[in-house]
């Protein structure tokens, strides 16, 4: 119960932190500038008898592979492939790769192998959606998983003995065309829409390069006058990727993980005048407003500050009380004091929320 209220706390310090200037490109992507995702199907061999049982596709396949190297199986005749085993082949290729280049392919069995572990991986056609060959892909697997089956049926799995990696694995040899270059300008999407943000980001590199060379679109995006000539654009991009501005901050959100009881507070979150009947405990938190006012010539300004009062009792009362505008992580510091249990604090998040006096959004996963 410890461990657990204290992560509570912290997740509401880290949530409600102040938020600093990032650079667009921790924040944004650039639009066209995308990877690309291949598939393909082919054939692992060389396993110690963890390979396929017999099947119609399996066999198919493996027969194919054979008439490929002048082979014919003939009619009727039952191949024996516990060696052997179907595989589905995927990979990302980066933006701009370009052929003779490598990439790392994953491997998954897709029949009834046991295991992958020990099995190279035959050569084979990685095609994108548009049915172009795009990679080829040829090489030993590593297996992290670990599998063994005794005799009377018992067995033993450790992680998935059915996936494997190859590391540079697959050859490209197909380029994937990109519109980096084809406009007179260059569009940043924000990774997390916001209408503030894209306005921000806007007026950043507006200052950098003058007015009216970036505008925002909409919430996601933001568009950016840019040189056609291709060297001339990477160095512009360059300079504008690594520009720094301070991302609106988010909307207030509670986020609760029923099944570990992780509970994270964002500081946009507050909590209207109200109270709740919980258990045996007395929750009151009273917020002052303050001004402080500087010495006749001290040349400061006068500003308003801010002073919270929180006391808990432990007694037969049961009311949790609270003035307008207490932040939610306020109340979480309150009902840790006297070490609530996560489903009560639960309890209360959504009680507040169907009150209306929680002004932000609950999610509970």
């Amino acid at each position: 119960m410890k461990y657990f209220t204290q992560a509570i706390v912290i997740g509401a310090l880290l949530v409600s932190a102040a938020a600093q200037a990032i650079r667009i490109k921790d924040v944004a992507s650039v639009e066209g500038v995308r990877s690309n995702q291949i598939i393909g199907y082919g054939l692992v061999v060389g396993l110690p008898g963890t390979g396929e049982k017999s099947s119609a596709f399996s066999e198919q396949s493996f027969a194919t592979m054979l008439r490929n190297f002048g082979i014919n199986v003939p009619q009727g005749v039952k191949l024996k492939i516990k060696n052997v085993a179907p595989v589905a082949i995927t990979a990302e290729i980066p933006a701009f790769s370009k052929p003779g280049q490598k990439i790392d392919v994953t491997v998954a069995a897709i029949g009834e192998a046991k295991s992958l572990r020990g099995g190279e991986l035959l050569q084979t056609f990685m095609k994108g959606v548009d049915g172009n060959v795009y990679a080829l892909a040829q090489g030993s697997l590593v297996v992290g998983g670990l599998g063994a089956e005794g005799a009377d049926g018992s067995k033993v799995v450790i992680n998935t003995p059915t996936v494997g990696r190859i590391a540079n694995g697959a050859i490209i040899e197909r380029a994937i065309a990109s519109p980096f270059g084809n406009n007179d300008y260059l569009t940043f999407n924000l990774n997390r829409p916001d209408f503030t943000s894209a306005k921000r980001m806007a007026d950043t590199i507006n200052e950098l390069v003058g007015p009216n060379t970036a505008r925002p679109l909409d919430a996601t995006s933001v568009r950016v006058h840019a040189p056609r000539d291709i060297s001339q654009r990477v160095s512009y991009l360059s300079t504008l990727e690594n520009l720094e501005f301070e991302p609106a901050s988010e909307s207030g959100k509670v986020i609760v993980n029923s099944r570990t009881g992780t509970i994270v507070v964002g500081k946009e979150v507050r909590l209207l005048p109200t109270a709740i009947t919980h258990g045996g405990i007395t929750v009151t938190i009273a917020e002052q407003q303050e001004v402080s006012q500087p010495n006749a010539f001290a040349g400061g300004e006068t500003v308003v500050t801010d002073n919270s009062t929180i006391n808990v009792t432990q007694e037969d009362s049961r009311m949790f009380k609270f003035d307008p505008g207490v932040s939610l992580d306020q109340l979480v510091r309150a009902v840790n004091e006297v070490g609530l249990a996560p489903g009560d604090l639960m309890a209360i998040l959504e009680a507040l929320k169907q009150a209306g006096a929680l002004q932000g959004e609950l999610i509970i996963i």
